[in-house]
Formats: structure tokens, C-alpha cells, sequence
């Protein structure tokens, strides 16, 4: 993968956060109603200093979104608005230290973290455990047995889909894999976009490994289709790494 990644300088902490809002990126309206962020301590690889708050949005919440995060109007009616929050949101996170989410593109799009260098867990676990049933943050926490760990925090984990208790497994996530990559490498990764393991759409090679799949239908994905560009990211590598990208 190094061909594919150039190098970035990491910092003295990682700083994981996590958003819970009222729609996706794509939802021009989509509000922040709660925030939470955790550290990786990169000397000593304690995780600590948690934080969290809810803001209060200009719009409603959709029920689509309470049905997945149960964060209601009621929860929020005496919360701060969310622009008097991003102070106490970054506070103690240096200019040379690192921000990383699971799915750092989601997070990315409502701050983009004020210059700083960040970490896809989503993207990074990808091309680190590609053998993992699924990559979403609670089923890498069951594969790797996160809650088997002698420091972990049963009360700090739950419930899922809140903001902290996500950056919270995110961040145990982010520790094993500093353990097998430093930080720089990572971050090198999460340039990029994600490198998918099999094909989950169609019907002929839905399930088949990219790289086992025939080449003239991972060059239809790389350059006729219209298809994201996670997806054509990964069929150009995968024609690359047979010599075949154009």
C-alpha cells in the first residue's frame, strides 16, 4: 500500500470524535445535537479525558434519525447551541495532534477540524483486518473483542449510537491499530478513499473479492461505471497491483 500513500507528521494524541446529528452529509439542513471525543495518549496508549454535550439545532429532528440515536426535541430543549461548543470540543487538542472518526468523512463534512490531520478507523480497518465480517465500529468491537480488555469500560460503551460511547469504542479500535501501524500510515490511508474488500452490489459478482474479480469488469468499475469512488478506488489498485491500470 505505501505506493499508494504519502507521508504525514503525526502528533502527541489522537483526539477520536463522534457526532450525533439530524441528517447524513448529504442533507444540506443536517444539524450536530450531540457531540463526544475521547484521547489516545500516543506515549502511553491510555484512553481518556472524555467529553460530551449536546447542542441544541434550529430545525426538528426526523424521527429517522431519533428512531437510530433516540436523541429527541425534549433532550435538546435547554441544550447550548452548537456553535458555543467547538471551544470546549477542541480544547487540549494541539495544533499537531490528529483527529480521527469511524467514517472520518461524515465528521470531516460538519468541522473540518482546523487544519489538523486525521484518521479514518472505517478506511484503515479496511486495508488493515480486510477478513473482518463487517467493518461498522460495534462489529469491530465484538471481532476483535474489545470488551475482553482489562481496561475497558463497560458504562463508557453504551449506548451505541450515542457520541461518546461511539469515539469511545472508536478510540479502542484506533489503539490496535496503532499497534500495527503508526500513526503517520494511517493517516496516510485515510487520504485516500476506502479500499473495499468484496463487491456488494450486482448479482453476478456480488460477494466475489475484488481482487479475484475478472479484469475487464474491474476496469468497467474504474472507468465506465457510475458507481462511487470508494468502488472505483479499489478496482484502479486492485488493476494496478496486475499491472493493468491505465
Amino acid at each position: 500500500m505505501s505506493d499508494l500513500f504519502p507521508s504525514s507528521e503525526p502528533g502527541r494524541i489522537v483526539r477520536v470524535i463522534d457526532y450525533e446529528t439530524t441528517g447524513t452529509e448529504d442533507d444540506e439542513f443536517a444539524e450536530v445535537i450531540e457531540l463526544g471525543r475521547i484521547d489516545l495518549d500516543l506515549g502511553t496508549e491510555a484512553i481518556g479525558n472524555a467529553w460530551t454535550a449536546l447542542a441544541k439545532p434550529k430545525g426538528e429532528i426526523p424521527v429517522e434519525t431519533k428512531a437510530v440515536h433516540h436523541i429527541t426535541e425534549a433532550l435538546v430543549a435547554d441544550a447550548e447551541p452548537l456553535v458555543s461548543l467547538w471551544g470546549k470540543f477542541f480544547e487540549g487538542c494541539g495544533e499537531n495532534d490528529v483527529l480521527a472518526a469511524h467514517n472520518a468523512k461524515f465528521e470531516k463534512h460538519f468541522h473540518p477540524g482546523n487544519g489538523r490531520a486525521w484518521i479514518c478507523t472505517y478506511k484503515c480497518a479496511l486495508v488493515i483486518w480486510p477478513d473482518a465480517p463487517r467493518h461498522n465500529n460495534q462489529a469491530l468491537r465484538y471481532w476483535l473483542d474489545l470488551d475482553a480488555e482489562p481496561d475497558f469500560d463497560p458504562v463508557l460503551a453504551e449506548p451505541p449510537h450515542r457520541a461518546l460511547p461511539d469515539a469511545y469504542v472508536t478510540a479502542r479500535i484506533l489503539r490496535r491499530l496503532v499497534r500495527e501501524k503508526p500513526v503517520n500510515e494511517l493517516i496516510k490511508i485515510s487520504k485516500y478513499p476506502a479500499l473495499l474488500h468484496r463487491i456488494n452490489f450486482g448479482t453476478k459478482a456480488k460477494g466475489q473479492l475484488y481482487s479475484e474479480a475478472p479484469a475487464d469488469y474491474l476496469d468497467w468499475i474504474a472507468y465506465k461505471s457510475d458507481l462511487n469512488e470508494d468502488v472505483k478506488f479499489t478496482a484502479k489498485y486492485w488493476l494496478k497491483k496486475r499491472g493493468m491500470a491505465r
